[in-house]
């Protein structure tokens, strides 16, 4: 089955790509389509609430299965005035580019050390008006890891925030980690949440 994975981002088209390997579908962006897409705001107050927004505004416009994903990053060890949640971009009504993400997240580091974070991914997927299924569970969610004050060099245009990603278990930078050493259960939990709903329409 052809599947819309509603985004814009060609970095966040390929790793979904890459997770959902082995399914039965043809994954693509909204760019492959041949329809006018609208620009959604998304004003949910946590990542459930903005992949139903995403996801419902897209279906209503493509009439073809989608799903969008939202994503917040939550810090252990910061005020809540600096904690992004749904808002990992726009920093105080600005969206920020990834060298300006880079620039910002690793001064918060600076100012308050080492952070501990975690990203809580959601997802909402609409097959047709009958079937369509949300969650944001753990199994979704990313180990936490941290956030360094110093970057690495490497850059990957769409995920600025992995040059500044440090493994907890293995204290490496995200771009230093071998395929054995990479987290994978933000992979495992949205494989099997399309593959529990794909073949219900």
């Amino acid at each position: 089955m052809r599947l819309v994975y509603g985004t814009n981002n060609p970095a966040k088209l390929s790793a979904m790509r890459s997770r959902l390997a082995g399914l039965n579908i043809e994954l693509i962006g909204l760019e492959e389509t041949d329809k006018e897409i609208p620009v959604v705001e998304e004003k949910g107050k946590n990542p459930i609430e903005n992949a139903k927004q995403k996801a419902f505004a897209y279906y209503k416009a493509l009439k073809e299965p989608v799903f969008s994903c939202d994503t917040g990053l939550y810090f252990d060890n910061t005020p809540e005035k600096v904690q992004p949640g749904v808002h990992v971009r726009n920093i105080n009504g600005k969206c920020l580019n990834d060298d300006e993400m880079i620039t910002y997240y690793s001064g918060l580091a600076k100012e308050y050390g080492n952070l501990v974070a975690q990203y809580r991914n959601a997802i909402c997927l609409i097959l047709d008006e009958n079937h369509i299924y949300s969650a944001m569970e753990e199994s979704m969610a990313s180990e936490p890891f941290i956030i360094t004050s110093k970057p690495h060099p490497q850059r990957q245009a769409g995920f600025p925030i992995d040059s500044i990603s440090i493994d907890i278990k293995t204290g490496k930078y995200y771009f230093d980690l071998d395929n054995k050493e990479v987290d994978t259960n933000v992979e495992n939990g949205f494989f099997k949440f399309i593959k529990k709903y794909i073949n219900l329409a």
